[in-house]
């Protein structure tokens, strides 16, 4: 049930984190990977401020906050 758990969160935060920086999404798969990515991220970048979220909310709150940072960084590598 945990893989389940992560597709459907990275999902959902790939999915938000396109919305929030280029106003649309990735495709499933992209967005997935991008959202799954964006967990790892945010939940480094959460542990390096000392914050901690807890529960599925949480979760998904953490992943798009890296899955936006991830993408931000993507964008200026590009440029």
């Amino acid at each position: 049930m945990g893989i389940i758990m992560w597709l459907i969160v990275g999902g959902i935060a790939g999915w938000l984190a396109g919305q929030i920086l280029k106003g649309g999404g990735f495709g499933l798969i992209g967005n997935i990977i991008i959202g799954i990515i964006g967990g790892v991220v945010g939940g480094w970048l959460f542990g390096l401020l000392g914050l901690s979220a807890g529960g599925v909310i949480g979760e998904i709150i953490t992943a798009v906050v890296g899955a936006v940072v991830l993408l931000y960084v993507i964008g200026l590598i590009r440029k």
